[in-house]
């Protein structure tokens, strides 16, 4: 099969389309054809060695953990899949990924894919939407009547964050560019914030806020500056580095974990209507150098969805 890989930590150019052998189900695993994966900026992180301590890969590494595709091979021990399915999950990040033709997934972490998208699109769901969920619903405890502001909506978790936030009755604050104003609107968002027109504290001076989730890389002022935007008793959570300890506020920085449920769910909304699924770019997996390379230097579209 084809796949794309790297052979060692470094800058994109480490990335290379090249041969690789097809994978086999071993036991409690699935081969899937891919139909499509999605860019993280973990991908990246992981490809430069700085996460290395955490996610340690052997090389070849091919990358990418989400992934959307069709079940061709049942391992020993796997039940309730079958060839033919059409699934989504979040892969380990550490193990060879979906940038490939076929990748050999976990069956526990599988869910059905959604019918109401392209199944390549669906691969812009798990990983996200999981980071969402799990940030607002776990560690935030959101409930009906609270109000959250949601730093750094534009992106794919910040999507999902206002929609999940607004159908669970919150009322929901958005920061983003003006390129996704009018989407942020349509997912449900109360009020949005241009941070390109109105820094943050001018914009919401006065406003505290039960949650607070950040999603966008902040210095420690930054931080700082949105400890003060959480009622006393309220959460500060962030999806992109540690917050601080204060003693009137409760603070986490979120690290997403795969769970086949959560996913399901998050799938069922989708094939509701309740859920949408933003792609902003889709682009064949030889492009995945050049994606690493826009995203670094800020001038990626959005979720890209690469196809073998």
């Amino acid at each position: 099969m084809k796949a794309m890989r790297y052979h060692s930590y470094g800058d994109s150019d480490v990335l290379v389309y090249e041969d690789a052998d097809q994978p086999a189900a071993g036991a409690g695993q699935v081969v899937l054809r891919v139909a499509g994966t999605s860019f993280n900026p973990l991908d990246a992180a992981i490809r430069t060695g700085l996460m290395q301590e955490v996610f340690a890969v052997a090389f070849p590494h091919v990358p990418n953990y989400d992934v959307a595709g069709v079940i061709t091979e049942v391992g020993e021990g796997v039940t309730g899949w079958s060839t033919g399915d059409a699934v989504v999950a979040f892969l380990p990040p550490a193990e060879p990924g979906a940038a490939a033709e076929y990748v050999a997934a976990p069956a526990e972490l599988l869910a059905s894919a959604p019918r109401a998208v392209e199944l390549a699109d669906a691969a812009a769901l798990p990983s996200t939407g999981l980071t969402a969920m799990q940030a607002l619903f776990e560690h935030a405890e959101l409930k009906t009547g609270q109000s959250i502001l949601v730093n750094g909506a534009g992106g794919a978790v910040g999507g999902y964050a206002v929609q999940l936030a607004h159908q669970a009755g919150a009322t929901v604050t958005a920061t983003a560019s003006a390129r996704s104003i009018d989407r942020l609107r349509s997912y449900g968002a109360d009020h949005i914030v241009d941070h390109a027109a109105t820094p943050l504290p001018q914009a919401v001076a006065g406003q505290r806020f039960d949650v607070v989730l950040n999603l966008v890389r902040t210095t420690p002022e930054e931080t700082a500056q949105l400890v003060d935007l959480v009622a006393d008793g309220g959460t500060l959570l962030s999806a992109t580095g540690p917050v601080p300890d204060d003693a009137r506020v409760r603070a986490a920085w979120v690290f997403v974990r795969s769970d086949a449920a959560q996913l399901a769910e998050l799938v069922t909304r989708v094939d509701a209507g309740e859920l949408k699924i933003d792609v902003a770019e889709r682009r064949p997996l030889t492009d995945l150098p050049a994606v690493h390379e826009e995203a670094a230097s800020g001038r990626l579209a959005g979720k890209t969805v690469l196809t073998p």
